[in-house]
């Protein structure tokens, strides 16, 4: 699954580690404001790299966690999704708005290979001091460059280069971000 191969979601193992994911992320989504060791001690629970400094605001959801890598002042606002069945590394300070949804699952084109259930994962790598817009969905194998931003509702199909606004359903570059 990690190498980008096929592989079977309904495996035992894999449907027992998503399992877990879901029993961490209730706890934390059930967690109050003023929880907050609580609410650090089950993300770093789930995830790949727990940072120092770190900010998810409930409702979380993702398939594994542990294919998750944030980068310190990391801040995810309310109803952020990430299929993490590939790894998704994160870089630092970098902002999520409402709604982001990041995914690495995707199905094969053939037919006869998607409808054998078989699935596929390619990994997304977000640089840091990036800025997504609420609703913005991320796909599978998809590279956002350092500095960049991201519009709201945007849907991201292919890799941005750095120090860019990027924005639209394609999502394409709409002007480079001066240097300060």
């Amino acid at each position: 699954m990690l190498a980008g191969q096929l592989y079977d979601a309904s495996d035992k193992e894999l449907t027992g580690l998503r399992q877990r994911a879901r029993e961490v992320t209730s706890a934390y989504n059930s967690t109050r404001t003023t929880e907050v060791d609580v609410r650090r001690a089950l993300l770093n629970r789930l995830l790949g790299r727990m940072p120092p400094k770190i900010e998810i605001e409930p409702p979380f959801r993702c398939d594994y966690g542990t294919n998750i890598y944030l980068g310190d002042n990391f801040y995810a606002n309310f109803g952020v999704v990430i299929l993490d069945v590939a790894e998704v590394r994160i870089g630092k300070n970098a902002l999520l708005a409402p709604n982001v949804q990041i995914y690495t699952a995707h199905h094969p084109l053939d037919v006869e290979t998607r409808i054998s259930m078989l699935e596929l994962g390619s990994p997304v790598t977000i640089g840091d001091n990036v800025w997504i817009g609420g609703g913005a969905i991320i796909l599978p194998g998809v590279t956002i460059g350092d500095n960049s931003v991201i519009g709201a509702g945007s849907v991201v199909t292919r890799d941005v280069p750095p120090n860019v606004v990027a924005a639209g359903n394609p999502c394409r570059v709409i002007r480079e971000i001066p240097a300060t």
